[in-house]
């Protein structure tokens, strides 16, 4: 008798497909593993550290805002990293993009630039 998979399962097996056919190494650890989760568990603990442990808001709404501004306008952009040179993500492209002149810079790149590259 043939078992059938859990609808969860069936999507993360073409989910794994879909990366393998383009090329595409995931960038979490396999169910089972000591690296399964630990990216995101690692981000979330900062978060509440950083931000909701230290913050109350009296609508959900400013909390949503609050969290959306420290992600993606403090997190991904401001936040010195030690693995970039104690540098910020924009710091580190910004000097990554001065070093390799031949590079095209997204940020001064258009649309139609972007796509023929």
């Amino acid at each position: 008798m043939q078992r059938l998979l859990e609808p969860k399962t069936y999507t993360a097996i073409k989910f794994s497909e879909r990366l393998a056919d383009n090329g595409i190494l995931p960038s979490m650890g396999s169910v089972g593993d000591s690296y399964d989760n630990a990216l995101m568990e690692n981000f979330f603990s900062t978060l509440k550290i950083e931000l909701v442990y230290r913050t109350s808001w009296r609508t959900r709404d400013e909390a949503e805002n609050a969290i959306f501004t420290y992600i993606d306008g403090w997190y991904n952009r401001e936040r010195i990293q030690k693995d970039l040179g104690w540098l910020s993500p924009d710091e580190y492209e910004a000097a990554w993009y001065t070093n390799n002149i031949d590079a095209p810079n997204p940020v001064n790149t258009t649309h139609e630039q972007a796509l023929a590259c």
